[in-house]
């Protein structure tokens, strides 16, 4: 698994983790006027998150190329 990988890996984790916790909290509680909006917008930056994080899981490694040596006609 190369970086890109790992850290696309990590960012879904985190963001399924963060939804997860803050779905807990809002059921211990009664705000739902408060958390409603609240749970919108961190719905959709979870989503941009996971979609982030799936995009670099995903990625297609890049071989390195080897440098172009251009030959000097002289």
């Amino acid at each position: 698994m190369q970086k890109t990988q790992l850290a696309g890996a990590l960012i879904m984790v985190g963001s399924v983790l963060q939804m997860v916790l803050f779905l807990w909290a809002v059921a211990r509680r009664s705000y739902l006027a408060v958390a409603l909006p609240v749970m919108g917008a961190l719905a959709t930056v979870s989503a941009l998150a996971f979609w982030i994080g799936w995009t670099l899981f995903t990625a297609e490694s890049e071989e390195e190329e080897e440098p172009l040596e251009l030959a000097v006609e002289g």
